[in-house]
């Protein structure tokens, strides 16, 4: 399987996604990134490590962490393997007395463990391919004004563009309720051309 590394390069939330987040991932040796919605559960978890933050009881990725330390193993590395019907599928690829293993598991869950054991994460060309993006200045000032009008007072930008996507969907989805036809109409534009700027 061809495979490209990447890296966090970030974690955002909007009220409005219904309490997902987006973690942003972006090749090392290129321009591309690749959003993934997580849970707030798992969000918390990559964030709490990324930040040097350590809880007073250990969450669900300490504990696989040190049920892999105690066994003798080693997560080698992590791979966002497939994208099938919108779903992200991880392998988590662990070294025990000489052998590998590979588990499957979600990819925030596989992330999760990753920046606790400083694993590479490494994603699938294909997975790449299909769902990824090269960021550009004008797609970015698009955004932006979109949200600037449809944002509450207080409520900050989404940063990912998946997380915008959702952003989006949740506001069309109120002024459907509403009978907001205008400004549903508007909205799914601007959810049309996010989605074709992928």
């Amino acid at each position: 399987m061809d495979k490209v590394q990447c890296e966090i390069v970030g974690l955002s939330s909007s009220p409005s996604t219904g309490g997902a987040y987006a973690i942003l991932l972006k090749e090392i040796d290129g321009n591309r990134r690749l959003p993934i919605i997580i849970g707030h559960f798992e969000a918390q978890a990559i964030a709490l490590e990324m930040e040097g933050i350590k809880p007073p009881r250990p969450l669900t990725h300490d504990l696989l962490k040190s049920v892999i330390d105690n066994l003798g193993g080693t997560v080698v590395e992590i791979v966002i393997s497939e994208l099938r019907e919108n779903t992200f599928y991880a392998k988590i690829v662990l070294d025990v007395s000489g052998l590998t293993n590979e588990i499957d598991a979600r990819p925030s869950d596989a992330m999760a463990l990753a920046v606790r054991t400083d694993a590479p994460i490494y994603v699938a060309e294909a997975v790449m391919e299909a769902a990824s993006f090269i960021p550009t200045d004008e797609a970015e000032t698009d955004l932006t004004e979109s949200f600037e009008e449809e944002k509450k007072p207080g409520e900050s930008l989404p940063k990912s563009k998946e997380a915008q996507i959702a952003a989006l969907q949740e506001k069309l989805r109120e002024a459907l309720e509403k009978e907001e036809y205008e400004r549903a109409a508007k909205l799914r534009d601007d959810i049309k051309k996010l989605t074709q700027s992928n």
